[in-house]
């Protein structure tokens, strides 16, 4: 998309300042905010959207938007991979949401 030089300009910026640019890898892992993950546990083990909802006091519409984004930060298509995807991402901890 042509944002090399843009980027070689924002490096020589930086290094202007005295600041170090970082490498950046393709591969981070996805990060669950803690509602995301909560919501993934309860939906992998076999609630439905209007039980975790009604559990977690919002609506079911709020729950299937957040799991959709886990979904996709996951790189899965449905509820039954979430406890296999879970057991992989046990170590890593969930991102606080401001």
């Amino acid at each position: 998309m042509g944002v090399g030089g843009f980027a070689e300009r924002a490096e020589r910026e930086l290094r202007a300042t005295g600041e170090r640019v970082r490498n950046r890898t393709a591969d981070v892992p996805a990060q669950l905010t803690a509602r995301e993950t909560q919501i993934s546990r309860l939906a992998g083990d076999g609630l439905s959207n209007a039980e975790i909802a009604a559990q977690l006091f919002m609506s079911p519409r709020t729950v299937e938007y957040h799991l959709h984004k886990v979904f996709t930060k996951l790189d899965i298509s449905s509820r039954p991979q979430l406890p296999g995807v879970q057991a992989n991402h046990r170590n890593e901890r969930p991102r606080q949401t401001p």
